[in-house]
């Protein structure tokens, strides 16, 4: 019995999956671009976290704030010296993504290391897989660190600890943070598989995360002139446009990200879309619950998602289907 138990174990082990896997979280653990990347995502949001500790430090002082969801305000607050922890998360986030990614695939093809690799009897999937497993377990183990962290240093100059609906929330804000670099990390990869070289990857990568970050919503300034109602303009007709806008506007992941954050680490977002006054009338000012936030934010959730799963389906499609010679 117990040489057939140390059998199964060692089949376990020897999973060729699970090698990969280990071979691979070993690699970007010792590669000087995520290094470089987590150690400045954690300075900034350490940053961030005395930024909010200050002001939440000045606002009791002041009587101007109360404990409730006292918590939620260590990843929104800000002194305005720097953004808060959600923003950096926003910000820096698609940067490790790329960088774990951008050359994934064709820097081990240049080397003719993946040619020997899928010499080996292992199926071929395991590959892309295994790369795709490893880098979300270094990006999920530094999202859940940090988040942890600033909890616990929370906890310690605060003194009020979480309640059960915060520490959902924050959980919930670091899964989604998972879903929202994913999303980077699998457009990078689906570059680097069809890209010979990795500084075209990597180029392409960041220039779709700089679109979006900044040409896209000017873009939309330049269309939304175009399109503004006149002064005389009917209140159904600016009503509509303003729906317009916003919905033009979450056509970018990072506003789909915003959206999603902000109505998880601020309860009191009642709604993310304009509001007729019927609407709006007779509705009360109180916080929702966390079941509320996510009805309210359910369609940008599914939306973040769908188009992390695109993005690997492709890559996974793109890989499967790449001709890989040796050299």
């Amino acid at each position: 019995m117990r040489s057939n138990e140390r059998n199964k174990t060692r089949s376990k082990t020897k999973n060729p999956f699970w090698v990969i896997v280990r071979k691979e979280v070993g690699d970007y653990a010792r590669s000087w671009k995520a290094l470089i990347l987590i150690i400045l995502i954690t300075l900034t949001c350490m940053s961030s976290l005395y930024s909010a500790l200050s002001s939440i430090g000045e606002a009791v002082k002041s009587g101007a704030t109360d404990d409730t969801f006292l918590f939620l305000k260590l990843f929104t607050l800000s002194d305005g010296a720097l953004p808060s922890f959600a923003v950096f998360i926003g910000f820096l986030g698609p940067l490790l993504g790329i960088a774990l990614g951008f050359d994934a695939i064709n820097s081990e093809q240049n080397k003719g290391t993946l040619s020997r690799l899928m010499s080996q009897p292992i199926y071929r999937d395991y590959i892309i897989n295994a790369k795709s497993l490893a880098a979300l377990l270094v990006i999920g183990t530094l999202l859940f660190a940090l988040g942890f962290l600033v909890m616990g240093f929370g906890l310690v100059f605060i003194g009020i600890p979480p309640t059960v609906e915060e520490f959902l929330r924050v959980v919930i804000f670091l899964l989604l943070s998972l879903v929202y670099i994913a999303f980077w990390l699998y457009l990078s990869l689906f570059f680097s598989i069809i890209c010979k070289q990795p500084a075209t990857s990597a180029l392409a990568g960041l220039s779709v995360w700089l679109f979006f970050s900044v040409f896209y919503n000017i873009i939309l300034n330049v269309v939304g002139k175009a399109l503004s109602p006149s002064p005389m303009a009917m209140p159904h007709q600016v009503f509509n446009y303003q729906k317009l806008m916003v919905n033009l506007l979450r056509f970018s992941p990072n506003e789909l990200f915003q959206e999603v954050i902000m109505t998880m680490l601020m309860p009191t977002v009642r709604s993310l879309g304009p509001l007729t006054f019927e609407q709006v009338d007779g509705a009360l000012p109180n916080p929702l619950t966390l079941g509320q936030s996510l009805q309210v934010v359910w369609p940008q959730l599914i939306g973040l998602i769908a188009i992390a799963l695109v993005f690997f389906l492709l890559s996974y499609i793109s890989f499967m289907r790449k001709e890989i010679r040796s050299r």
